[in-house]
């Protein structure tokens, strides 16, 4: 006995039956939930303690802000005798490259002295985006450097100290 009714079907079961159960059950494989990778704590830490330490060993002062992809505050180190004003601009830094998904700086068309239209953002230099390929994981930023291009060599040292974790 094989189970297959006289005319070779299961019993109850027609061919239409199976095959719309069968792409029903493909097209649900198929529609499943797509992955995102995230920025987790210990590569944020890992990216704001190594940020910190190029400037220290450069002889800056400064803070170091992590967020995540949904700028929410992931890692934060203030630096003993820097100015508060860097924990503000720092943020604001990492608000930059969430909102507009690049490093912050002055796009080359910006009048001197003229502020960003998105609210909480500023066009200094030192916010550096955190990526797997083209999506964006969070931001790195660094304020406390005598100009932004130094804020910007120490968050990129960040960046590069977990650059085996962000493929």
């Amino acid at each position: 006995m094989t189970g297959l009714g006289d005319s070779g079907r299961i019993p109850g079961m027609s061919l239409n039956r199976i095959v719309v159960l069968t792409l029903a059950t493909a097209a649900a494989a198929c529609a499943q939930l797509p992955t995102q990778k995230i920025l987790t704590l210990e590569v944020a830490q890992q990216i704001a303690q190594e940020a910190l330490a190029k400037c220290r060993a450069d002889g800056y002062k400064v803070s170091v802000t992590v967020v995540d992809h949904a700028n929410m505050l992931k890692a934060f180190l203030r630096d003993d005798g820097s100015n508060n004003v860097t924990v503000e601009v720092g943020r604001m830094k990492t608000n930059f490259v969430m909102a507009y998904g690049r490093a912050s700086a002055p796009p080359a068309n910006a009048v001197p002295g003229q502020m960003p239209p998105a609210a909480g953002t500023i066009y200094a230099m030192g916010g550096v985006p955190i990526k797997v390929g083209d999506q964006l994981l969070g931001a790195v930023s660094v304020s406390g450097a005598p100009g932004g291009d130094k804020d910007a060599v120490c968050a990129n040292a960040g960046l590069a100290k977990v650059a085996d974790k962000l493929k």
